[in-house]
C-alpha cells in the first residue's frame, strides 16, 4: 500500500515552483532524489518533447546523468516532476500512458491558477493515478 501523506521540504518546493515560473510557456521537468525516503535533491532536466507547451519528455542523456548523480550521492528516485502551463495540476491522458516508474511520486505544478501556483502529487500505476496529500516541511 503506497504512503498516502508525503512531506516535501520547503526548499525543494520553492525550487520547483521557481522553475515553473521562469518557463511559463513550456513544461519544465526533472527528477527528485531522496535519502532515507525523504526528498533531498532536485535535478532539472531538459524537456525534449516535440510540443513542450503541452508535453514533457526527459532528455535521455540528462536523465541518465541525473540518475548517476543520485546514485553517487546515495539517493534513490523519489519523484518525477513537470509543469502544466495552461492545464490543472492533474495527470493528463498522456501523463497516465507514459508513466513508467510506479514506485515514484509524480509531482505536477500548474500555472493555470490566476497567480497562485498549485502542486499536487500522484502515484501512477497501470494508467491509473492516486492522489497523495502533500505537506511542506522545514527540514533540509
Amino acid at each position: 500500500m503506497p504512503q498516502e501523506h508525503i512531506q516535501i521540504p520547503r526548499k525543494i518546493t520553492n525550487q520547483l515552483l521557481h522553475l515553473a515560473q521562469i518557463s511559463p510557456d513550456f513544461e519544465v521537468c526533472g527528477l527528485i532524489g531522496s535519502k532515507n525516503g525523504l526528498p533531498s535533491g532536485c535535478y532539472p532536466i531538459k524537456n525534449t518533447a516535440e510540443h513542450p507547451q503541452q508535453r514533457f519528455q526527459l532528455d535521455p542523456a540528462q536523465q541518465i546523468s541525473a540518475m548517476a548523480k543520485m546514485r553517487d550521492q546515495g539517493e534513490e528516485l523519489f519523484a518525477i516532476y513537470h509543469s502544466h502551463p495552461t492545464a490543472p495540476a492533474t495527470p493528463s491522458l498522456t501523463d497516465l500512458e507514459q508513466a513508467s516508474y510506479p514506485e515514484a511520486l509524480y509531482l505536477i505544478i500548474s500555472l493555470n491558477t490566476k497567480g497562485v501556483l498549485e502542486m499536487r502529487g500522484f502515484k501512477i500505476d497501470h494508467k491509473s493515478a492516486q492522489e497523495l496529500t502533500l505537506s511542506l516541511t522545514e527540514n533540509m
